[in-house]
């Protein structure tokens, strides 16, 4: 797998996701990656197709780096995020190295080692991700939900840089509905 330096967006997005998608995150729909078919799901709803089918074994090796990027995402420090971030890059990076991107640009890229797990390609996407954001962007958009019943953490890498959920098409959505009903509710 080769990794855009300047891709930070993708990691990190990937970073967040893996680790909304815990049952503690989603209460009420529970679990995300049930099995090895799921995370191949949720892989390919992200752009990121696996080479190969997961199994088994890739998804408890997953499940483990999720709980890593956890602690990562709620590092109190920008030092403790940049520590932690760059030893998940270490598992199974070869270094930078100098390629085209798919419009023909060169572009300073990271390349994984042949035979890295599946879990270890997806911890260096995830760390090159919170590197390039934490450098880009500062350790103040490594955000909690905002939403009251929600746990979920993410990195804001929007341009106004004022994203407040974890997921707001779900978790924005439900505090909107419980605030219109409120005020429907005080009307009448």
């Amino acid at each position: 797998m080769k990794i855009d330096f300047s891709d930070y967006v993708r990691g990190a997005a990937l970073a967040a996701d893996l680790v909304n998608s815990a049952p503690e995150v989603r209460r009420i729909s529970g679990e995300v990656l049930v099995d090895a078919a799921a995370l191949g799901r949720f892989l390919t709803e992200r752009g990121i197709g696996p080479e190969r089918e997961p199994v088994a074994e890739d998804l408890v090796r997953v499940l483990e780096l999720r709980r890593e990027l956890r602690a990562v995402l709620e590092a109190r420090d920008e030092d403790g995020v940049a520590e932690a971030a760059g030893e998940l890059v270490r598992r199974a990076s070869t270094g930078p190295v100098l390629g085209r991107d798919a419009d023909g640009r060169w572009q300073w890229q990271v390349e994984t080692a042949p035979r890295a797990s599946l879990a270890d390609e997806l911890a260096v996407l995830a760390g090159l991700g919170l590197l390039g954001a934490l450098r880009a962007l500062g350790h103040e958009r490594f955000r909690p939900c905002a939403s009251p019943v929600c746990d979920g953490v993410f990195v804001d890498t929007s341009k106004a840089g004022r994203r407040r959920y974890c997921t707001p098409g779900l978790c924005g959505n439900r505090i909107n509905v419980a605030n219109h009903r409120a005020r429907h509710r005080e009307r009448g």
